[in-house]
């Protein structure tokens, strides 16, 4: 509704004070990111909720009967946003034993190099690919971060000053698993579903499960089973609505969320109100980190739906986001 039909709509004597409560209201449901209640120099966000008790108190419950990696391997040709025109992973030699015997870079002579094989390798990587965490500046809103960080005063050449991916500490927590797909009894969502906060309420319950404060809570949409076929995996993902993830963080309380697929919401992404995508409310205003690409296939084939997880990022310092490799240990 317009504000020019409101108007119309309301009797004359009500008309002043209808309208200003209008213009109130629109001012009230504007966006904006969020302010840390940790304090002005917070550049981590919901990660404060860790603290020593709380680490002590997973750990302590841990069988210590298995370990479950939740990482994907990297490899050229996986998926990846390059339809965005990032680049892509690659990987290549740059030292091989016959190449050596060759080139002898460290001039070390023929012997030497016949003798001993030496091997070298580089790397290079869009930051948003494989299992990573994406760190607070991922997205903002009106040049503004979390804890009101201002692009044009922290941005440089050589990224964030604030609350790049070396400032998050390793994550030890307790994790809990909703597998969305298993509760309806799916190995895999369609293209494009948007996962509703009811079905995050069924599966708890299927799973007997209930969320509680600090957790880092991850959901299967069951995409990881195209992981080695990048096209199909990136094509159409399934993922979280805004409702959903609402739940997440304002009813469980959850510090960290995450999900199987390398979105994490699916597209186009929700308008609901002036709220903007998945990203900007969980990053922006809520200082929640996102994972993303977290192979969940082990866990849900066994039923564990709650662990401990245990995960640090690389310390890419100004980054926005970085490879992570979390487990998650049964627990008691």
């Amino acid at each position: 509704m317009t504000v020019f039909t409101a108007f119309k709509r309301i009797s004359r004597h009500a008309a002043l004070p209808a309208l200003l409560s209008v213009f109130a209201g629109a001012a009230h449901a504007a966006p904006e990111v969020g302010i840390s209640p940790w304090g002005p120099t917070d550049e981590i966000g919901r990660l404060n909720l860790i603290t020593p008790q709380s680490r002590a108190a997973i750990m302590a419950r841990v069988t210590g009967a298995q370990a479950y990696d939740l990482a994907v391997d990297y490899f050229i040709g996986m998926p990846s946003w390059q339809a965005a025109g990032d680049p892509p992973y690659q990987m290549w030699m740059t030292h091989t034993p016959h190449g050596n015997v060759i080139a002898d870079p460290m001039q070390v002579g023929e012997p030497m190099n016949q003798h001993v094989s030496y091997s070298g390798s580089a790397v290079s990587m869009y930051a948003h690919m494989g299992t990573h965490i994406d760190a607070l500046n991922h997205f903002g809103l009106n040049g503004k971060i979390w804890n009101g960080f201002r692009a044009d005063e922290h941005l440089g050449d050589r990224g964030w000053n604030v609350t790049g991916a070396e400032k998050l500490p390793p994550i030890i927590a307790r994790g809990v698993l909703i597998d969305v797909a298993a509760a309806k009894g799916l190995e895999m969502l369609p293209d494009s579903y948007r996962v509703t906060r009811e079905d995050l309420h069924e599966a708890l319950k299927l799973q007997k499960v209930a969320l509680e404060k600090g957790d880092v809570v991850l959901i299967r949409t069951g995409r990881m089973r195209d992981y080695e076929q990048a096209q199909k995996y990136m094509t159409n993902p399934p993922g979280l609505s805004l409702d959903a993830a609402k739940f997440l963080i304002e009813d469980g309380e959850a510090m960290v969320v995450g999900a199987d697929n390398l979105s994490f919401e699916t597209f186009p992404s929700e308008v609901e109100g002036n709220y903007l995508p998945l990203h900007t409310y969980l990053l922006a205003m809520k200082g929640a980190p996102i994972l993303e690409l977290v192979n969940l296939e082990g866990l849900a084939r066994d039923r564990i739906y709650q662990f401990a997880f245990i995960g640090a990022s690389l310390k890419l310092r100004g980054a926005d986001a970085a490879p992570i490799r979390p487990m998650a240990l049964p627990i008691k």
